[in-house]
């Protein structure tokens, strides 16, 4: 593995261990009083199993659950992550100490459910589009303190990464344009900052702010809340620059049933809030046997 890979990977992994921990504290507290119920000693055989058909995700949380509660519990999973699962299929068995996993159980369950969800409605807007080159990507209207998990799950759902916070790219919106005084002085204290930047990507309401921003340099360039014959219009102004022309990403009102036609215009990516924001949970359950 490279140096820069064994670096990322440790990164992944300590992000997953201070989501799970942050996560224990808040559900064990001074400990689980019902848990204290069961024989110390005593092993159990859980199954886990999904109720309905989705994508699988967040094996790295539910396994670092286990590791902090039971480190010696054996976990043999039957689904890969990323796979398709469908209703009642097996999941994964767990065979360790009944409390820990008792007291694992609603934990493990949560990050399954929460991240299987977004990585299932990622890929279902992606089969959407399926036959263009968009790319669908997340936004920051994620779960506070769970952004790093859910645009993991949007990559395991088959979508595109926007930025992570306001610290890795700058996104001009409407409010920075007005506080800057305009589009060109906004873009010129961008451009000065950009080797700080993944990317520099600006805003626009209409035709007229899309040109001035192609004018002034601008690459990548959101297209916010635009009706379908002003999209199309963005996409034949900017195809008319050439070599010189912009990213276009549409922002605002995507829904699944018009996804398919706004891939259609020709733009590069389309955003959506909620692939991350509004989720439904998949339907997971723990079963346990005494061994």
């Amino acid at each position: 593995m490279h140096a820069s890979d064994s670096r990322l990977a440790a990164e992944f992994a300590s992000l997953v261990r201070a989501d799970v921990a942050r996560a224990l504290a808040e559900d064990l507290g001074s400990g689980d009083l019902t848990a204290g119920l069961i024989d110390a000693q005593r092993q159990c055989l859980a199954k886990v199993i999904c109720r309905e058909t989705a994508i699988l995700c967040g094996r790295p949380w539910f396994d670092a659950v286990l590791e902090q509660l039971d480190p010696s519990a054996h976990i043999d999973w039957k689904i890969a992550e990323g796979s398709r699962c469908q209703p009642n299929q097996l999941v994964l068995e767990i065979s360790g100490n009944a409390r820990a996993l008792l007291s694992a159980e609603r934990t493990g369950l949560n990050f399954l459910q929460l991240l299987s969800a977004v990585a299932t409605k990622t890929a279902t807007y992606l089969e959407a589009v399926q036959g263009t080159e968009v790319q669908v990507v997340d936004t920051r209207k994620t779960l506070p303190g769970l952004r790093h998990a859910q645009k993991y799950a949007v990559r395991i759902g088959g979508g595109t990464n926007h930025r992570i916070g306001l610290f890795d790219a700058i996104l001009i919106k409407e409010n920075h344009i007005a506080a800057a005084g305009g589009i060109a002085p906004a873009l010129a204290g961008a451009h000065a900052l950009a080797a700080q930047a993944s990317f520099v990507q600006i805003e626009v309401e209409d035709l007229v702010q899309l040109e001035e921003a192609l004018a002034h340099g601008a690459r990548m360039i959101l297209l916010d809340n635009m009706d379908l014959p002003t999209l199309e219009a963005a996409v034949r102004i900017n195809q008319a620059r050439g070599a010189q022309r912009a990213v276009l990403e549409i922002s605002g009102g995507v829904t699944l049933p018009g996804i398919a036609r706004l891939a259609q215009t020709g733009v590069d990516r389309i955003s959506i809030g909620s692939l991350t924001k509004d989720v439904q949970a998949t339907d997971f359950s723990m079963r346990f046997e005494a061994i």
